[in-house]
């Protein structure tokens, strides 16, 4: 099993909608994007519709070959598009319109009917479902939890982990198996694993290689702003390469996944 890469492309449309045009062309980069070897798109659409727009959405499904992966809160008129254009994934996010980018996981128990509800709408509607959740703050039995609500993969959130890869006066291993525990919780429930949150090509092979059992990672602000250096086609095959050598090191550490149940 090999994770799947898939690529945010907020921030283009941010830069898109700086100047109030076209340029650059979220859907003809996105197109590029998987030509380079990206196995996924993924978008967060606002309310605001501060970068990505409605109608991105809607130009997306019809335009990729890739699985598109819609994050949001799941309100009315969230959930009635993601269902319009039967995108593979829809993740669920617990934030609310005025903040700056997701930072919190779900707090499940107290919201398990209203993400069972719309688990059973993704479902009917051909959409697998996503959960972004907590490590530090989601216990063992909430994954179970999310699994009989009819939940099918959970995100989990990064940020926590990158931190601590990026500071070096911080001990990283204990972040690390506590990321790894929550992973195992999840796929002993029977959920898919995703991971997302401040991933980049320094941090993501240590992760993988812990946790060589993601699905898939999603990433875009640290990619967007590498292809700023590396261009983008590089920065695609780089990150790409960080995802197999996570995978090959936890090959030769005999890491291999846990059985789903």
């Amino acid at each position: 099993m090999t994770t799947k890469l898939s690529v945010n492309v907020n921030k283009l449309a941010t830069l898109r909608n700086s100047r109030g045009k076209n340029n650059p062309d979220v859907v003809r980069l996105s197109l590029e994007i998987i030509r380079f070897g990206a196995e996924g798109i993924t978008v967060h659409p606002r309310p605001d519709e501060r970068h990505i727009r409605k109608t991105d959405v809607y130009e997306l499904k019809r335009a990729i070959n890739v699985e598109l992966n819609v994050e949001g809160y799941p309100s009315e008129d969230f959930l009635k598009m993601v269902t319009e254009v039967r995108a593979a994934q829809c993740t669920l996010v617990p934030d609310p319109p005025h903040v700056l980018t997701s930072n919190a996981g779900w707090r499940v128990t107290e919201n398990i009917e209203l993400l069972s509800s719309v688990a059973k709408t993704l479902k009917s509607h051909g959409v697998r479902s996503s959960v972004f959740v907590d490590p530090e703050t989601t216990s063992q039995v909430e994954y179970q939890i999310l699994r009989e609500a009819g939940i099918d993969r959970v995100e989990l959130y990064t940020e926590k982990y990158a931190e601590t890869f990026a500071d070096s006066k911080l001990a990283l291993e204990p972040v690390i198996e506590s990321y790894r525990e929550a992973a195992l919780w999840a796929r002993e429930a029977g959920l898919g694993v995703n991971a997302g949150h401040d991933l980049n090509t320094e941090n993501l092979p240590s992760l993988l290689t812990a946790i060589p059992w993601i699905d898939e990672v999603s990433i875009g602000h640290a990619l967007i702003c590498d292809a700023l250096i590396w261009g983008l086609e590089l920065t695609i095959k780089n990150y790409l390469a960080a995802i197999q050598k996570g995978v090959r090191a936890a090959s030769a550490k005999r890491q291999t996944p846990p059985a789903v149940c």
